[in-house]
């Protein structure tokens, strides 16, 4: 046991993991967090008796929650229930044309089937190659370092990757099972929200399409920030403590080590630091010059994933044709994604989610009424302001009334919006990005921004702009990652 002193920067995901694991192992832990509660951008808030989450709304990857908590020796279930979501969603391609996919397996291949006749062996073999990327994806190659790419180089690795499909495009896969662009559609739709295109994106990430299909899509009762107060809960359980309201200002460092975090004229000292706050902001805001590896020119160079135009939005009547998860397909797809990421501009006519979780919750709205988020991604670094807001706002309402039928803009009691300099004034989000590094093939494993800081050998990097990624399951790996090179660090010692 140790009675270092580890500051964790940041409560979202990766911050809360690299708490609890640490504390677990005897550090000492506190947590540093700018805002008034743990979630970072999976944050809420209540208004006009409406709950929103304000980050992910998506719950796929069930077995990476439950492997987190069965670390400390506790399940899911003793923090938060867990729902199916059936059907796990729906698409709108257009009037007379949307797809609902069930939650059982055999109808889904009808469902294909009824698409592209034939495509259902076609949709088995694919999840059978999903399934292996997941299995060999998550257990060799996402809870790895990646300081380097020997950590690659052994024959069980090297011949995964070769099915692993890391060097083919997931729009060139999926169009060797399928002739359907409507399926393929379908199956691309979780990459716009990874950070790429289909055409950009290694294959290997139809992983994602396995957990959609085979493990589900659920729901924890009372919502997603459920999931962040458990982990919250787990790493107080530990021995972490919180300090609230309160943002990194600097470091304090002497022979290559950080000796304290610094917030103002508040001083915590420590033994170890994990900077789980935006990597970016950290390397370029809060340290001196001659401690950062990158330099502004590098950060330019990244891909970023989207930002978001985000909307939450309260009605005073039920639209009970919007499912919990609802994505309207209806306008130019490839338009819209070159907005994003060849041309960056605020897009013509943009592909909407629509997550109205009072469909299967009461809890989030008053009887009768609906909570609904809207969000339209986008490229990082437009310029942002209310009359932008407005048009968009607008154009998601007709978006809305258009699919539902329903005149809405008179039911609509609630409305607020988040967008690039949200992100930017509540979590320094480097050019207001909402998700991310873009995984591509030159930004995955060992091209990401490193876990270590090499100039302060006690300064470590933990979130979605390091290993191994966007997203809730890769985010708390993340955390773990950074722990456990910290725990692995002290043992050595």
């Amino acid at each position: 046991m140790t009675t270092k002193k580890a500051i964790v920067i940041g409560a979202g995901f990766s911050g809360l993991a690299a708490a609890a694991t640490l504390a677990n192992k005897g550090f000492n832990v506190t947590v540093l967090e700018k805002n008034s509660m743990s979630g970072g951008r999976a944050r809420k808030f209540e208004s006009d008796g409406f709950t929103f989450d304000m980050g992910p709304s998506w719950y796929w990857m069930p077995d990476i929650f439950e492997e987190y908590f069965a670390y400390f020796g506790k399940k899911v279930s003793d923090y938060y229930k867990l729902n199916r979501i059936s059907p796990s969603y729906k698409i709108y391609f257009g009037p007379g044309d949307e797809v609902t996919l069930p939650t059982k397996l055999d109808e889904i291949y009808a469902l294909y089937e009824s698409i592209e006749p034939g495509s259902s062996s076609g949709l088995k073999k694919f999840l059978a190659e999903s399934e292996y990327k997941y299995r060999v994806g998550i257990g060799e190659f996402v809870r790895k370092p990646s300081h380097s790419i020997t950590e690659y180089f052994h024959w069980k690795i090297a011949a995964a990757g070769i099915k692993l499909d890391m060097l083919n495009s997931f729009g060139a896969y999926t169009r060797k099972f399928f002739k359907s662009e409507k399926i393929n559609r379908m199956l691309e739709f979780p990459v716009l929200f990874l950070g790429g295109t289909a055409k950009t994106t290694p294959a290997l990430y139809s992983l994602m399409n396995y957990s959609d299909m085979v493990q589900g899509t659920w729901y924890p009762e009372g919502g997603m920030y459920e999931i962040v107060a458990a982990m919250e809960k787990l790493a107080r359980e530990q021995g972490a403590a919180f300090v609230f309201n309160t943002e990194v200002s600097g470091f304090e460092t002497t022979e290559g080590r950080v000796n304290a975090v610094l917030s103002g004229d508040k001083r915590w000292e420590a033994d170890f630091v994990v900077a789980s706050a935006d990597y970016h902001h950290v390397e370029q805001q809060l340290l001196d010059k001659q401690n950062r590896k990158y330099d502004e020119k590098y950060w330019e160079s990244r891909v970023l994933s989207p930002s978001s135009m985000i909307f939450f939005l309260g009605f005073d009547t039920q639209i009970p044709k919007l499912d919990h998860h609802t994505l309207l397909f209806d306008e130019d797809f490839e338009g819209h994604a070159d907005a994003i990421y060849k041309n960056p501009r605020w897009p013509e006519k943009p592909s909407v989610y629509l997550s109205c979780t009072s469909r299967t919750d009461k809890t989030v709205a008053p009887e009768g009424y609906e909570n609904v988020m809207a969000l339209i991604p986008v490229a990082p670094g437009l310029e942002d302001t209310e009359e932008i807001r407005e048009k968009y706002l607008d154009m998601v309402l007709m978006r809305m009334e258009r699919y539902t039928g329903q005149s809405l803009r008179q039911h609509l009691v609630f409305e607020r919006s988040y967008a690039h300099r949200d992100f930017e004034q509540d979590y320094h989000a480097y050019k207001g990005n909402a998700y991310g590094l873009a995984n591509t093939l030159m930004q995955t494993a060992f091209l990401k921004p490193k876990v270590r800081n090499p100039k302060l050998k006690n300064l470590f990097y933990a979130g979605q702009l390091t290993v191994p990624g966007p997203g809730m399951p890769p985010a708390i790996i993340s955390g773990q990652i950074a722990a456990n090179e910290i725990i692995n660090l002290t043992r050595k010692n």
